[in-house]
Parts: structure tokens; C-alpha cells; sequence
């Protein structure tokens, strides 16, 4: 008995550590963390995206993180600066990604800002990247003889449209792509005296 208490009370005891070295301890340095000037909190339109981002997955192959040119060539590639703990003020949970299937989203806004790129992506990726292993996601739009007034219509390479029909975009969709649009950290990061990012 006295054996299995011992091992009880160690778990609970390393649990404790390592919710105060891993939680605790990095709130406590980061609470007082401003936001960037330029940063804007997420529209009502950007939040519902943000909620589709998370329910389809996109976490598991997308990170939001770009690191320093000392640990990888993340700048190399076109993705941006590296980040720092202000970029992420309005982002509860954080989207930082766990794998890296598909490139880097810190900065997709910026580059490529076009909504029918988005769209016509989410449709069909390999109809502007071949090659992509991204899944299409065609439950995010309907396929109509005639749209309607104020539908917003894919544009998509010929041998990728439906015959006879278009593809209109679901409001899904397009609140995806305003959350992926929004996703632009170029912005400068500010530094102290010593040259490290505030």
C-alpha cells in the first residue's frame, strides 16, 4: 500500500511541476504582452473561418510560425519573420501546428491576398499547385445551373470546372478565406535598446 502511494503522490507532484514550469511560469512572462500597433483584432467573418480552419484540421498540416533564420530556412521560403509572442494577442487557442505538410500560413495574407485564389484553391488545390497534396474541400461550395444574384462564382480552370454548372462559394467559404487573408504579420516587430523583440 505504502508503495502505491508513494507512486500517486510522485505523479502528482511531477503533474504540478510540469504544470508550473509549462503553463504557470510562461502566462505569468507573457500576460502583459501588447498586441503590435498594426495588429486588428478578427472580424466576426474572420472568427467563423477561424472556427472552420480549426473543425476541417487545417492545424495538422499548416503551421503559423515562422521560425528565426538560425533554426531553419523558414525566410528562405517566402514566409516571413519569425514570430514573436505579440503576433498571437487575438488568438485563443493559438494555431502554431504540430506538422508541416503544407507550407507555413503566418503570412498567407500577404502572400497571396487574391479571395478567388483562396477559393479556387479550396476547391480544387491542384488546379493552381500541381502537385499539392492538400484534399479538396468540395462541401464548402455548391454546384448551380444559375447562381444568384450576389453569389460569389469560383473561377476554375477548364478541365477542373463541372460541365453545364458553376461553382458558387458557401459562406463557409468565404469566411475561410477572410480568415486566411487576414493572416498578415509583415508588419515591423518592435526591439529594445539590446536589439531583442519586445
Amino acid at each position: 500500500m505504502d508503495r502505491v502511494l508513494t507512486i500517486i503522490i510522485g505523479a502528482l507532484i511531477m503533474l504540478a511541476m510540469a504544470t508550473l514550469v509549462l503553463v504557470a511560469l510562461p502566462y505569468h512572462q507573457l500576460k502583459d504582452e501588447l498586441p503590435p500597433e498594426k495588429l486588428k483584432p478578427y472580424t466576426i467573418a474572420q472568427l467563423r473561418g477561424r472556427a472552420t480552419y480549426v473543425n476541417m484540421g487545417c492545424v495538422y498540416c499548416h503551421s503559423q510560425q515562422p521560425r528565426p533564420a538560425s533554426l531553419g530556412p523558414d525566410g528562405l521560403r517566402g514566409w516571413g519573420r519569425a514570430s514573436v509572442p505579440a503576433d498571437y494577442a487575438y488568438d485563443y487557442p493559438h494555431l502554431l501546428g504540430v506538422s508541416r505538410t503544407g507550407p507555413d500560413l503566418f503570412n498567407i495574407g500577404a502572400r497571396q491576398p487574391s479571395m478567388d485564389w483562396h477559393l479556387t484553391h479550396l476547391y480544387q488545390p491542384r488546379s493552381v499547385s500541381p502537385g499539392s497534396v492538400m484534399p479538396a474541400y468540395p462541401f464548402l461550395f455548391k454546384v448551380v445551373k444559375h447562381p444568384k444574384p450576389g453569389d460569389k462564382v469560383v473561377t476554375l480552370p477548364p478541365q477542373f470546372a463541372p460541365s453545364g454548372t458553376q461553382v458558387v462559394a458557401t459562406q463557409e467559404a468565404l469566411d475561410l478565406v477572410a480568415y486566411l487573408t487576414s493572416l498578415d504579420h509583415t508588419y515591423p516587430v518592435p526591439v529594445d535598446e539590446s536589439g531583442a523583440t519586445k
